[in-house]
């Protein structure tokens, strides 16, 4: 039965920790550190700041190239000296933002802005980057700034920003790895994966009837789903880097691939459209009015076409084509989250939301990991993930 608040979650959610009713963190550590020893009170402190800069780190963009990162210094006597999060590219990385923090509150003290962060240690929720893009490494300004101890949670797995955590240990600098990690490798889960795999996170949508239908026979769908669950798909594109369709979808749906608010406004965040297929768009099609230029790819290697959109900075990608992409994505292994609005009634017929996805037998079946699942108006939206291979043969 679905709660009354309209949302059920199969397992409680990362993004944002939350404290115990009627006792905050701090509250707790110290009732708790009269009977831990030192070693385990310096853990629990950790986790504390951790929790917080994952706060925010929840505060930054979730789109773009870059991922969200939070950082909190503390000073020698463990007291926050100063905290900082990413906004975005081109601007300084959350732990450089904190060391500029720590310097203003120095100088305003009267103090020397170059000692502002000695001795202190850097809680930051990833691995300190060891690269320089449009800023410089952060384990060098960690390092200049006098910083003697870093406690991360996620290692970096990109090819050019990893290694930080090296470089600091070269630099004498203590360092603490892996605090709070299930946490912070659910926050990041869809940046992750696209710097794992060099390909964007792809999450796949569709809207379809109880028995699976995403259209009637004559093929129209306008509309299975209501006002409510219309627009919480107008707010995942926005979220995204770019919106996939292919050219069956555009030459019969005709759609504007837009993300509008609930007055059929332009939201200020716009996907890209990625248009998959080599049939002709007509010249007059709504897509050619998107206020962002479409990406065409001609490619039916899938593989290649999610790398080449990696390599153009994006690393989220929402799916509303048709069974024809969708079943070809699945079948490839390239979905990393599902997105399925049910309807409450019934079509029939052959217009399933699914084809073909190499599904030969009950043993081959693909199993998926229901992650939430959220009540809009009279609809339902479903949030799974895939599982593992070892897990296919559950409940056999």
């Amino acid at each position: 039965m679905l709660a009354r608040a309209g949302r059920v979650w199969i397992r409680p959610s990362p993004k944002i920790p939350e404290t115990v009713s009627g006792m905050t963190d701090g509250d707790r550590m110290n009732t708790q550190s009269r009977t831990q020893s030192p070693a385990a009170q310096y853990a629990q402190s950790y986790d504390l700041h951790m929790r917080r800069a994952l706060e925010l780190a929840s505060r930054g963009p979730a789109r773009g190239i870059n991922p969200r990162v939070g950082c909190v210094l503390l000073d020698a006597d463990g007291a926050v000296l100063a905290e900082g999060w990413h906004r975005g590219a081109g601007t300084p990385h959350a732990e450089v933002a904190a060391l500029n923090a720590a310097k203003e509150s120095a100088l305003e003290a009267g103090r020397p802005a170059e000692d502002a962060a000695r001795g202190a240690t850097a809680i930051v929720t990833l691995e300190p980057c060891n690269h320089t893009g449009r800023t410089g490494p952060c384990s060098e300004a960690l390092i200049a700034a006098g910083v003697t101890r870093v406690v991360y949670s996620v290692t970096d797995p990109g090819h050019r920003s990893a290694g930080g955590a090296q470089r600091l240990r070269d630099a004498g600098v203590e360092v603490i790895a892996g605090v709070l990690a299930d946490d912070v490798n659910a926050f990041l889960d869809d940046w992750l994966t696209a710097e794992r795999l060099g390909r964007p996170f792809v999450t796949l949508k569709w809207a379809s009837s109880l028995d699976g239908r995403t259209a009637a026979n004559d093929g129209s769908s306008h509309w299975i789903t209501g006002t409510a669950a219309r627009q919480r798909v107008h707010e995942q594109r926005a979220a995204s880097d770019a919106i996939i369709v292919g050219t069956g979808t555009v030459l019969a749906d005709d759609p504007w691939l837009t993300a509008r608010g609930d007055a059929g406004e332009l939201m200020p965040q716009q996907p890209v459209p990625v248009i998959v297929g080599n049939r002709e768009i007509p010249a007059g099609a709504a897509i050619f009015r998107h206020p962002v230029t479409p990406i065409f790819e001609h490619s039916h290697d899938l593989g290649a076409l999610l790398s080449d959109l990696h390599r153009r900075g994006i690393r989220r990608a929402f799916v509303e084509g048709g069974p024809t992409l969708a079943s070809a994505l699945v079948r490839e292994g390239l979905v990393d989250e599902y997105l399925i609005y049910l309807a409450p009634t019934l079509l029939g017929g052959e217009r399933l939301a699914l084809g073909d996805i190499g599904v030969a037998d009950i043993d081959d079946q693909l199993r998926l990991q229901i992650t939430s699942i959220e009540q809009l108006g009279r609809d339902v939206l479903i949030t799974a993930l895939p599982t593992p291979n070892a897990d296919q043969t559950e409940g056999a």
